[in-house]
């Protein structure tokens, strides 16, 4: 449950032991805790129980907490401090536009820019993926096979600017990612979708990969809005 410890759902070593400042140390054990789900939506961020844990100052852990505030990650609510952030539903409406958007771009760019070395890699991380799906993984390892075709993806589209924004609310939509695929038979259906999208990549269609793409993205997108429609009902 989100109420609990941090010690009963996150195990942290002390930071301070590499030439990385404790600030940005601590930012990015935080940042790594949230996007593997060992800090769950909605959990409490006590500063004390980060201090004992991590081995750094309050004023570090400070600093942190507003850098994570900044990126989506956590929020401040009165009354009960920081708390790991839980999407709106209309926040992740409007996340999930925008990233159906941007990944049907980035993936038009991969067609054109792409070469044919990497449209085979790309085809070699959906059927990863899906011996991973298959083998009745959790969704934490779902999740991380699922970003390998994202990294082959983003290198052969070449394109720093739309990495960039993706980049920007990628964090964000961590946990809508994971309640889509935690959905029974959704992440066997993600695997049809992407051996569609490689499809239309590998004959070099970039209008259909794009469309693919983007209905790919809707498809999560209405899985995981039905979730947290049902969690405000």
């Amino acid at each position: 449950m989100p109420g609990n410890s941090l010690a009963e759902s996150w195990s942290a070593a002390p930071v301070g032991r590499t030439a990385a400042p404790l600030r940005e140390q601590v930012i990015a054990a935080l940042r790594q805790a949230i996007l593997d789900f060992k800090l769950v939506p909605g959990q409490r961020l006590v500063e004390r129980e980060l201090i004992e844990s991590l081995g750094v100052s309050r004023t570090t852990v400070r600093e942190a907490l507003r850098e994570l505030t900044s990126e989506g990650l956590v929020t401040v609510v009165p009354q009960r401090g920081a708390i790991v952030s839980a999407p709106s539903l209309d926040d992740a409406i409007d996340l999930y536009e925008v990233r159906a958007s941007l990944e049907s771009l980035m993936v038009q760019r991969f067609v054109e820019r792409a070469s044919d070395d990497q449209v085979a890699q790309l085809g070699r991380t959906v059927e990863q993926f899906a011996g991973v799906v298959e083998s009745g993984a959790e969704v934490r390892d779902i999740l991380a096979a699922k970003s390998e075709f994202y990294v082959v993806l983003i290198a052969g589209a070449a394109t720093n600017a739309v990495q960039q924004l993706l980049e920007a609310i990628q964090a964000r939509v961590q946990a809508l990612r994971a309640t889509s695929l935690a959905e029974p038979g959704r992440a066997h259906d993600v695997i049809g979708e992407l051996r569609g999208i490689v499809e239309a990549v590998s004959a070099r269609d970039a209008a259909r990969a794009s469309e693919l793409m983007a209905a790919h993205v809707r498809t999560a997108a209405h899985t995981a809005l039905s979730s947290l429609k049902d969690g405000i009902a």
